[in-house]
């Protein structure tokens, strides 16, 4: 099953405000969660219903929510993981 992916407007201000070499790793990992929507080192998040986060070099996060009956993955933030999560 493939899941499509799908962005929140916040989260794409979010991306589009890092450096353009961040934004590619981080945009390669957000098109990897189509095929697996909880790869190893998702992490799902205390107190949130539905939402994940994953890993991305160390510094960013991506929160995203997964719709399993839709087949769809959202991206709900993305940044620095000092600032994701507030």
């Amino acid at each position: 099953m493939v899941y499509e992916v799908g962005f929140k407007p916040a989260a794409l201000r979010q991306l589009r405000k890092l450096d353009e070499d961040v934004q590619i790793t981080i945009l390669a990992e957000i098109e990897s969660l189509a095929d697996n929507p909880r790869p190893d080192g998702c992490k799902k998040l205390k107190g949130k219903t539905d939402l994940y986060r994953i890993r991305v070099a160390n510094a960013y996060r991506v929160v995203y929510e997964i719709q399993d009956k839709q087949l769809l993955v959202i991206v709900v933030k993305v940044g620095n993981r000092r600032e994701v999560y507030r």
